[in-house]
């Protein structure tokens, strides 16, 4: 199966813990197909909502289609996201409970058809996101240090 990702938010692990991801199906206009297709689409600050039964995706900029002319839909428009009727009540249900909110972590299609995957998340406090970038900064002080090691023995070092 073959996956071409468009987007991704880089941002959403740093500030939620995710807890669950799920894949959804998007609703898009011609040329927003057309301007995804080359790559052209933001999900920084995007969120997703359930409302009256149904799974809607806020905040995602895909920039207008140069050929579209005056057809291109507004850039930010809220989008419809596809998905069954007893995903969305079990979404309904656990974002309900405190903390926990609806962000997209990537944008991709999926055989011909655009995917959205969506991550059930919960906001991280700042001293969250610190120890975070303390222990990302330790392991990559350890994975330099086993390196620098095992190359020392390659080249003929003790």
């Amino acid at each position: 199966m073959e996956i071409k990702i468009v987007a991704t938010n880089r941002k959403a692990r740093h500030d939620y813990h995710i807890v669950e991801t799920m894949e959804a199906g998007i609703e898009l206009r011609g040329s927003e197909v057309k301007s995804l297709r080359m790559g052209r689409a933001s999900l920084r600050d995007s969120f997703a909502r359930v409302e009256r039964g149904e799974l809607f995706l806020y905040n995602m900029h895909i920039s207008p289609y140069e050929k579209g002319g005056h057809y291109n839909p507004d850039p930010r428009r809220t989008r419809k996201l596809l998905m069954h009727r007893r995903e969305i009540k079990k979404l309904l249900g656990k974002t309900t409970q405190k903390g926990f909110t609806l962000v997209p972590l990537k944008l991709y299609f999926s055989r011909g058809k655009a995917k959205v995957e969506l991550a059930l998340g919960r906001g991280k406090r700042s001293y969250d996101k610190r120890a975070d970038l303390e222990r990302r900064e330790a392991e990559r002080s350890i994975q330099r240090a086993l390196k620098d090691r095992t190359l020392g023995r390659l080249k003929g070092g003790r």
